[in-house]
């Protein structure tokens, strides 16, 4: 469909554009998101039965289902001006529908999982028809996708089989995953504020930096206070101060610039967008790591805990490792030798405490830290070379 009365409600400058108050006031309901989802997700490590595999699975298929309905968001700002009537309807929509998921969320096994699936199908709905009402481009493919992830989110939410659940909302994520990244190339038409939608990528990995900052301090709040706890939130809190370091240093600080640069800034952003994703898993998965040892440091082995004690951080280093490349056109030696070393200290750590989990993963990330800064020592700042 065309856009007669909407292309003046385009972002048509290059130049840098800060985030506005009103994708902020957004920003502030995923604090809340999160943080429900993380509790979600410490239930489900701590309930210790058989459904655990496939509880954490549904609990992690909602923190996808959450980020698409931030991506999404942050793409529509990046294309029209945030102050514009159409864009204020679709988000606070997306606002309220996001806080009735989180608040859902939180339940267990038997909690409102309709609920869940009603918000998130009617925020995902919400957008094209606004969309409509002011005569703005709407991509006849992604509205199918919309549906058919609808159905299968609905199916699965009325399944009693855990397994099948999780199968029912895989599918249900692929399918709105497939269709975001469809309607991102083509709806952006080759025009993207490219400044700043690297912005809100970066907020948004301080936002998840802030939860696990948040779980930690919940954490040392709920134990008995003792020096092993003490010990672990150090841990926990230095582990936090490594992942900013690795993810600023140095192809985080610049992500603006790689962005405008690119052959393809619509592509280029799409890349980088995918990244983050395994960046943002990697550190909230780690945040519930670090309430598990936090709390409890000193007990008996949990081989299952490590999923998200070494985990998180490995997966950060997955996203991390093709963000630089992204950026720079190269991947640091560092960041696969980090995650290396994070898989060969598994047996070495299988029947330790949880707390010996959490001193690999900061002995990992200080040792990648001090690395990029001996290989920057006396050269000049390296500038982006985006291959996209």
């Amino acid at each position: 469909m065309g856009e007669p009365d909407g292309e003046r409600l385009v972002r048509k400058e290059a130049r840098w554009q800060r985030a506005s108050f009103l994708e902020l006031f957004f920003d502030l309901v995923f604090v809340f998101a999160l943080n429900q989802v993380s509790l979600r997700l410490i239930k489900d490590f701590r309930s210790g039965n058989q459904m655990l595999v496939s509880e954490a699975v549904t609990t992690f298929l909602m923190f996808l289902a959450l980020w698409l309905l931030w991506a999404a968001a942050a793409a529509l700002t990046s294309r029209l001006h945030p102050e514009s009537p159409p864009v204020q309807i679709i988000v606070f929509i997306e606002m309220a529908c996001a806080v009735l998921m989180a608040v859902a969320a939180v339940q267990g096994p038997e909690g409102r999982l309709l609920v869940f699936v009603g918000a998130y199908v009617a925020a995902r709905v919400a957008r094209p028809l606004v969309l409509l009402v002011f005569r703005l481009w709407v991509n006849a493919p992604v509205v199918l996708a919309i549906v058919v992830g609808a159905v299968l989110w609905i199916a699965g939410a009325l399944v009693d089989d855990v397994p099948v659940r999780g199968l029912l909302w895989t599918l249900a994520v692929a399918v709105d995953y497939g269709g975001y990244v469809f309607g991102f190339q083509g709806w952006a038409g080759g025009r993207i504020a490219g400044e700043h939608l690297a912005e809100r990528l970066q907020q948004f990995f301080l936002i998840t930096l802030g939860e696990a900052i948040f779980v930690s301090g919940r954490a040392l709040s709920n134990s008995s206070f003792g020096i092993p706890h003490a010990a672990a939130f150090g841990l926990a809190f230095v582990s936090i101060v490594l992942f900013w370091r690795v993810y600023f240093y140095r192809a985080g600080s610049i992500l603006p610039l790689a962005i405008t640069r690119a052959r393809n800034p619509v592509r280029e952003a799409l890349a980088v967008a995918g990244s983050h994703l395994f960046m943002i898993m990697g550190v909230f998965l780690a945040g519930v790591g670090f309430e598990l040892f936090i709390v409890e440091p000193l007990a008996r082995p949990e081989p299952q805990w490590l999923v998200v004690i070494l985990g998180g951080p490995a997966l950060f280093l997955v996203g991390r490792a093709p963000f630089e490349l992204q950026v720079f056109g190269r991947i640091s030696r560092s960041r696969l030798a980090g995650l290396l070393a994070l898989g060969l200290l598994i047996p070495a750590i299988w029947h330790l405490p949880p707390l010996a989990a959490g001193v690999a993963v900061a002995v990992v990330l200080a040792g990648i830290a001090v690395s990029d800064a001996w290989r920057a020592r006396g050269r000049e700042p390296e500038q982006p070379m985006p291959q996209i």
